[in-house]
């Protein structure tokens, strides 16, 4: 049996650029989409954390270094510059592979630097 599990994600990134006119997708700078074990045209979910939108599109790079997270064509309706998003892609594993399973989860801060990089999340207390 297979089971899809969270593979990577970027979390808290700032919205950098809205294209409606460019080919549809997420352009990603190459090196967050490096650290989070992304692909370049691999389907990603994006979770707008300011407006509560959630859509697919697929990975597109930008420049290494830049920080860009740009929505385009269709994508870039359900943002705008500034919100902040969490963008996670997922894989299937066989059930053996995923007992050593651990994703790749980027935590971002203001201009898309990375704050930490780590493959757990704590447990929620109530």
């Amino acid at each position: 049996m297979q089971v899809t599990l969270l593979k990577g994600k970027l979390h808290m990134a700032s919205v950098t650029q809205a294209e409606l006119w460019y080919d549809g997708s997420c352009a990603i700078d190459k090196d967050l989409v490096e650290l989070a074990g992304f692909r370049e045209f691999e389907k990603i979910d994006i979770y707008n954390v300011d407006n509560g939108e959630r859509f697919h599109t697929y990975v597109i790079l930008a420049e290494s270094g830049s920080g860009t997270i740009s929505m385009n064509g269709a994508a870039a309706r359900r943002v705008q510059v500034g919100d902040r998003v969490i963008i996670a892609a997922y894989g299937q594993l066989d059930e053996s592979e995923a007992d050593q399973f651990k994703p790749k989860l980027v935590y971002l801060k203001e201009g898309n630097i990375v704050e930490r990089s780590t493959n757990t999340i704590p447990m929620q207390k109530d």
